[in-house]
């Protein structure tokens, strides 16, 4: 295996021992290992044959690894656990930081180009995945890790000025709510299917205790908040649908303005309703 290492931090030994950092500066490699091939391999086979009809889908597809039989999970994780994974990530943390994986995130992600402002049109389009980059203390990492895949698409991850079309047995390291980042391509259903990983983990200064505690459940509340919704309005094809098509398309892009935005537009929606709701009753 092989990493390639973009972004500066300050070195001791590899690792950074300046204070926690603010963003985690975005890395690309490749599994080289036989092992690890041979599990990629496996992994995209059986893929294809169990998702063959989703493969010819137009929507993208995300699965909860967690769901998945517990032969590829073991799989899985022999890959998200990986030491060349785990050290990629921790070099650019002081020493010490502790590595927690959100197993119960991670993904199994079918990629299909579609831009049809429904809910994974944003998955295509600058954006950052998470909106809690204002929280002071703590990273979330996501790991890619691409199971099959051509170089027909570029992934350009605008903060750390890195940009990868990648390829089978390749990965990408970003930071989950720290960096922008986007899909340059476009759709040919002649190409490679892309099917990825998407796995995801907390790190955490050490003795963190009750806030490492904190930062996980919500990370972890804030992510199946905006995946259900992203999921229910993929692809729309009814009014509701449309509807929270357009409110995750519209959050992106006030989350691309600064996360405390979508935050202000959903407080004074709530508080909309509850004016609304008090009047009503009060009559």
């Amino acid at each position: 295996m092989t990493i390639e290492d973009h972004g500066t931090y300050a070195e001791a030994g590899g690792r950074n021992t300046s204070r926690f950092s603010r963003r985690f500066a975005a890395r690309i490699g490749r599994f080289k290992d036989h092992g690890a091939v041979k599990l990629i391999d496996e992994l995209a086979a059986w893929v294809e044959g169990t998702y063959r009809r989703d493969l010819e889908a137009r929507p993208s597809m995300h699965v909860y690894v967690r769901t998945l039989p517990d032969e590829i999970i073991a799989k899985i994780n022999r890959l998200s656990d990986s030491e060349v994974i785990r050290s990629a990530i921790m070099e650019q943390f002081p020493a010490g930081s502790v590595l927690t994986p959100m197993k119960h995130t991670d993904e199994l992600y079918i990629s299909h180009y579609n831009k049809d402002y429904g809910g994974d049109h944003g998955l295509f389009t600058k954006h950052y995945d998470g909106n809690l980059r204002f929280i002071p203390v703590g990273s979330v990492v996501r790991a890619l890790i691409y199971l099959q895949s051509d170089a027909t698409y570029k992934v350009v991850f605008g903060d750390s000025q890195v940009e990868k079309a990648f390829q089978t047995y390749d990965f990408g390291l970003l930071d989950f709510h720290r960096e922008l980042h986007w899909v340059e391509g476009e759709y040919n259903p002649n190409d490679k299917q892309r099917i990825l990983l998407k796995c995801n983990y907390l790190v955490a200064p050490k003795n963190a205790g009750w806030v490492a505690k904190a930062l996980l459940a919500a990370n972890t509340g804030v992510f199946y908040v905006v995946k259900s919704a992203m999921e229910y309005s993929k692809s729309p094809a009814t009014l509701p649908q449309y509807v929270v098509g357009y409110v995750c398309n519209l959050m992106r892009l006030a989350n691309n303005i600064s996360p405390l935005v979508p935050i202000l537009m959903a407080a004074l929606v709530l508080i909309g309703l509850g004016w609304g709701l008090a009047a009503l009753l009060g009559r």
